[in-house]
């Protein structure tokens, strides 16, 4: 599941903690990886590649069930659809959107 979310005046490291997520590194140098665990196990895991430009960034969002289980491939049994996927979508639009409002309230004083 894709969504962007405008105008967050910060940079990726931080957005990932914010939301709960750890980043595991740059795919380039505007694109992250970053995980959130779901357990004490890697996995499951929810997996966003976020897209930084400007201050819009874009989250590219799915649910790792398991392991690549390939040496030297990316294919997984994933999610990307879903009522899983579309409350952990809200989670982080939810937290995002509550610290633009406290950011923009801030600056008003």
């Amino acid at each position: 599941m894709d969504f962007i979310i405008k105008n967050l005046q910060d940079n990726a490291l931080n957005i990932s903690r914010r939301i709960g997520y750890l980043m595991l590194g740059a795919e380039s140098s505007n694109v992250y990886n970053i995980v959130r665990k779901l357990s004490g196990n890697h996995y499951p895991r929810f997996h966003v590649y976020l897209k930084q430009q400007g201050y819009d960034f874009t989250f590219s969002l799915h649910l790792d069930q398991k392991q690549p289980i390939y040496q030297g491939t990316h294919a997984h049994n994933g999610e990307y659809f879903g009522p899983v996927i579309e409350d952990e979508a809200l989670r982080i639009k939810q937290i995002l959107s509550a610290n633009l409002a406290d950011r923009q309230n801030n600056e008003r004083y």
